[in-house]
């Protein structure tokens, strides 16, 4: 369930799809898209979510007949707004996406039961990126390893910074907590510069969230572990080790994957209209210029990962698999 990061090399990835030939011609016969698309992003306007999916854009725009891409953000309830108004008031014609953040997102529909269903309304079906959580600390932190962390904590009580609390990360502290008898306060900021920010002045003593943003920081932050079997982003956070390796822990793999996303209706009733989004979006990761507006958004190149509506699906089923496990945990953290 969660124990592969379907991390699929882009070209393999392609080969699931066809000749790219075959999407241009999907594209000139059917006449899709009409119009630009309206995309609802679930998070707050300059977010991670925001940087990447124009990071992206440019590159599939020039394969869906110019079209331009046009966003609405919705914060609030941690995406729950944003999911029920795509779902309730956004028509399903495949003109209306959606550019969510499906980790903390699937774990907030397993925590909050809100008024759509997965994946009866919504299908994910193109991921963006594989973005390990992590435990970081400002550089002078007199944390200097993980286990000092899990030390202090035994002792007292930690406060953590998240961007919210339905979150991989969370799970993942929260988890090491139960493993090591830790105690560890979440503190949610309502986003990720807001969580880097408390960590720096010092309002919580570590933070979790996914290792890009740590790493975005430079000098200023250190990154002490990461919840998955490895470290991806190993050269740029001095050799931080896996969580699970230094404690002899079997928490399950946590990461953020960001991925576009349609109505399913629009699916059923549009299925060559859909065909044309499934066949172009690959082909964007050939692309240099996404590639080179990734990293101009300060987004590190490793964490690139395409995913398909099979590898989308199979990741949501899981973090609400995850969601259910820890509930008791993160509801008391509410």
């Amino acid at each position: 369930m969660m124990s592969g990061k379907d991390r699929i090399g882009r070209r393999a990835a392609l080969g699931l799809f066809g000749a790219a030939a075959v999407a241009g011609g999907a594209v000139a016969q059917s006449g899709f898209p009409a119009r630009n698309f309206r995309v609802v992003i679930p998070t707050g306007q300059g977010g991670g979510a925001d940087r990447l999916a124009r990071s992206f854009d440019d590159g599939w725009s020039k394969l869906l007949n110019g079209r331009q891409f046009e966003y609405e953000f919705f914060p609030g309830a941690s995406g729950q707004v944003g999911y029920e108004l795509f779902v309730q008031r956004r028509d399903a014609d495949a003109h209306n996406l959606l550019f969510g953040n499906m980790g903390p997102e699937m774990i907030m529909y397993a925590l909050q039961r809100p008024r759509f269903r997965f994946p009866e309304d919504i299908t994910y079906f193109c991921r963006i990126d594989v973005d390990d959580s992590c435990v970081f600390v400002r550089a002078d932190s007199p944390f200097r390893r993980i286990e000092d962390v899990v030390a202090e904590a035994k002792r007292r009580t930690l406060n953590v910074a998240t961007s919210r609390i339905p979150h991989p990360a969370s799970i993942g502290i929260l988890a090491l907590g139960d493993a090591t008898q830790a105690r560890f306060n979440l503190v949610p900021y309502g986003g990720g510069n807001p969580t880097l920010v408390a960590v720096l002045n010092r309002e919580a003593d570590i933070g979790v969230l996914p290792i890009a943003l740590a790493v975005q920081q430079g000098e200023r932050m250190r990154t002490l572990g990461v919840f998955n079997r490895e470290n991806i982003l190993a050269a740029k956070t001095d050799n931080a080790p896996s969580i699970n390796a230094v404690f002899g822990t079997s928490i399950p793999d946590l990461y953020s994957s960001r991925a576009w996303a349609i109505h399913t209706r629009a699916i059923d009733r549009y299925p060559d209209r859909y065909r044309v989004l499934e066949q172009t979006a690959p082909r964007v990761f050939d692309d240099a210029a996404f590639r080179d507006a990734y990293e101009k958004a300060g987004l590190p190149i490793e964490t690139i990962k395409y995913g398909d509506r099979a590898a989308c699906t199979e990741y949501a089923l899981g973090m609400i698999e995850l969601a259910n496990r820890y509930r008791a945990q993160l509801s008391a953290a509410r």
